[in-house]
């Protein structure tokens, strides 16, 4: 598979889960329904932003600039400790996440503003690949705007799912909606 395809793949992914995610904070009925899936979704999400990262550097060999490295610190680690958390059924690891992900959405925007406006920047030179724009999924997004989109769904999905938790409102429904699914 060519990266423009998989990086298109990876954009509809990204959409689908903004679409879903939004859905979730507008609807409270969709919102207690999956809340207890929460984790597992954005396991998914790191999981699957950790595979495409290395798809493109180690399959399409494009070489990651020093900004792409700073947002890998930042979601490798995730891909890591959520599913872990899962297995262990760590509720608490959600604000753990918050904090790399946000950190990882740092790193992200200022990476975009790198491409947009490749002359204001002074972290990378012009020959390093920050400013480098391999590959637009939908024609559109690039690999920092797919890995902050990855970033913003798991501190969307964080938020939520700790908001639920302190709300306590839903979370005996979220529990035995986990026992059952």
């Amino acid at each position: 598979m060519d990266p423009t395809t998989v990086a298109t793949i990876f954009s509809i992914c990204l959409l689908g889960g903004l679409v879903g995610g939004f859905t979730l904070f507008v609807l409270p009925r969709t919102r207690q329904r999956f809340i207890a899936h929460v984790p597992k979704v954005a396991a998914l999400v790191a999981v699957s932003a950790t595979a495409g990262s290395l798809y493109f550097s180690e399959i399409a060999d494009f070489i990651p600039c020093e900004l792409c490295w700073y947002q890998r610190i930042a979601m490798y680690p995730l891909a890591m400790i959520l599913p872990l958390a899962l297995v262990r059924r760590d509720r608490d690891v959600m604000n753990e996440a918050f904090v790399l992900a946000a950190a990882g959405l740092l790193a992200s925007a200022y990476h975009m503003r790198v491409q947009w406006f490749p002359d204001s920047s002074n972290s990378c030179a012009l020959d390093d690949g920050c400013s480098a724009k391999w590959v637009e999924g939908l024609g559109v997004f690039t690999i920092p705007q797919m890995a902050a989109t990855a970033f913003f769904l798991i501190i969307m999905l964080s938020v939520a799912f700790t908001f639920e938790e302190e709300s306590g409102d839903t979370l005996a429904h979220a529990d035995s909606a986990a026992v059952r699914g």
